[in-house]
């Protein structure tokens, strides 16, 4: 698969999904800390998105390292813009800034109550 290849299969994933993931693992079974993290933030605000496990495929894997200009994984993207990995979602979420952009770009979430 081409480097081009691989780029449009990413944008085919961003086109076709509000909220999307690029993570070690999956929702249901991250695969490291970080990833483990954004999923529990995302989780926390009741947000769908799509997951994708970048493990189970390398050229994906290094192919949105690339993609992003981004050189750690996980990576959240919104509407097709990228946010950002592990560290940045949580400082924009502890901020507002997380919720603010999924209000400005019209993606629907709630925050959990705690129990």
């Amino acid at each position: 698969m081409s480097k081009e290849e691989v780029f449009k299969q990413i944008q085919d994933e961003l086109d076709a999904n509000d909220v999307v993931l690029f993570m070690k693992g999956n929702p249901m079974f991250p695969q490291c800390g970080f990833s483990a993290a954004v999923v529990g933030v995302l989780s926390h605000m009741q947000v769908k998105f799509k997951g994708i496990d970048v493990l189970q495929d390398m050229r994906i894997r290094e192919g949105i390292k690339e993609f992003s200009q981004w050189p750690t994984i996980p990576q959240l993207y919104v509407k097709g813009e990228f946010v950002g990995g592990c560290d940045i979602v949580r400082e924009m979420f502890d901020a507002g800034e997380l919720q603010k952009t999924f209000e400005d770009k019209g993606i629907a979430y709630e925050i959990a109550e705690a129990s």
